[in-house]
């Protein structure tokens, strides 16, 4: 695994705390498929992580997308839009040539 790369290890620190959480579930439900299936899945997780190996220099990440911000289904003030042009057809006090 590539001890420089902050996102590999990330996603390493992030299966440690699968593992730990999926080895509390199995204490509580005891084994069963479910369990063991998580268990295996965390550990084919585990490998595919393993096996990245270094990223492809030719690959270019993109930009991170920004957070979505949340806008509130309420009605806007109506006086928002006084004097504003209904698209298509201009402001209501003016007419076309």
């Amino acid at each position: 695994m590539a001890e420089g790369n902050s996102g590999v290890a990330a996603v390493a620190r992030a299966l440690e705390g699968l593992h730990a959480a999926v080895g509390k579930l199995s204490q509580e439900y005891g084994d069963t498929l479910g369990i063991r299936r998580l268990v295996s899945d965390v550990a084919r997780l585990s490998d595919d992580l393993a096996e990245l190996g270094p990223p492809d220099p030719r690959h270019r990440p993109g930009p991170v997308p920004e957070e979505l911000e949340e806008i509130p289904d309420v009605e806007y003030d109506a006086s928002m839009w006084t004097d504003a042009e209904h698209e298509g057809f201009g402001a209501p006090d003016r007419h076309a040539p």
